[in-house]
């Protein structure tokens, strides 16, 4: 390639790697059965060619690498098991050091498992003062794998009752944990969004649910939530904020105490900050903020 392609290329590549065609094709990819060699292809045509789709995809895959590890010397933080449904559920649990009488936080992941960038925030829950639990659903598969399309092909052979019945057990671990107050909230992403809210449906104990771009529970369920819960959506994100009307309809008319919170111009997933493409820094920390507020208010 002569050096004007090259310019012209780079100078391609700027203007395009925010383009929200490119993001919502991958946005598909990663939430349905489209293969990756479908994916890739659609990429090239939206890009223009094979080389500047390879060029553009570091932009939108997730690189831990990128974003540095979470550290607090005012934590803990170990691998542990808890009893699941059918067998020991491997988790992350994090706690302030030297406190106790503390409110319990269920860390839900993405569809991707338990991966660097949840167990972060797995650490980060534990900085603010709450012993923070991030469970991997994919214990009953060994664990979650490193290559992320193939956790979120394992992700989709979950059993989903099963899957339930684990993530309950999880709360009841923390319920009785020691050095914990019994008072229990949530957090959940993407795939974890729409888990934390069959939680709030599932545990009338349960005292705050946040989800952030998670899909939302029947309508005909949502009178059986008794938390407080909290959502927070990209603007962006029309796949899942189709479901918004429906579900604040439902919580109004069943009283539920709840706050929704769409954050204009981002994107779906943009409190990770391993996706460069979809990360919202302003966006992200706002609803940190609101979710830990929350947090406080209710558990601790």
């Amino acid at each position: 390639m002569s050096k004007s392609e090259c310019y012209l290329s780079h100078n391609r590549l700027n203007s395009m790697h925010m383009n929200q065609k490119i993001i919502n094709l991958y946005d598909k990819y990663t939430h349905s059965q489209l293969s990756r060699k479908e994916f890739m292809k659609r990429l090239a045509i939206l890009t223009g060619s094979t080389a500047l789709a390879l060029t553009v995809l570091p932009l939108l895959e997730n690189n831990y690498a990128s974003a540095a590890a979470f550290e607090s010397d005012e934590i803990t933080s170990e691998e542990i098991t808890f009893p699941g449904a059918e067998g020991d559920m491997k988790a992350v649990l994090a706690k302030p050091k030297g406190k106790k009488n503390l409110g319990s936080v269920l860390v839900i992941h993405e569809n991707r498992g338990l991966n660097a960038h949840i167990i972060d925030i797995t650490k980060r829950v534990a900085a603010e003062g709450f012993i923070a639990l991030g469970v991997d659903a994919l214990s009953p598969f060994g664990g979650t794998p490193a290559d992320e399309d193939k956790g979120r092909e394992l992700i989709g052979k979950l059993d989903p009752e099963k899957n339930l019945q684990n993530y309950l057990r999880g709360i009841e671990f923390l319920r009785k944990i020691k050095g914990g107050n019994g008072k229990v909230g949530c957090v959940g992403f993407c795939w974890g969004g729409g888990m934390a809210n069959k939680l709030a449906v599932n545990d009338p104990n349960l005292q705050a649910v946040v989800a952030y771009y998670g899909a939302q529970p029947a309508a005909a369920d949502v009178p059986k939530i008794k938390a407080s819960v909290m959502m927070h959506y990209g603007g962006l994100d029309e796949r899942i904020n189709a479901g918004i009307p429906a579900y604040e309809t439902a919580l109004k008319a069943a009283n539920i105490d709840y706050k929704i919170f769409i954050y204009d111009g981002v994107n779906h997933a943009f409190n990770n900050n391993t996706s460069p493409t979809r990360y919202n820094e302003a966006a992200a920390k706002l609803a940190w903020q609101r979710t830990i507020d929350l947090f406080r208010h209710k558990i601790s």
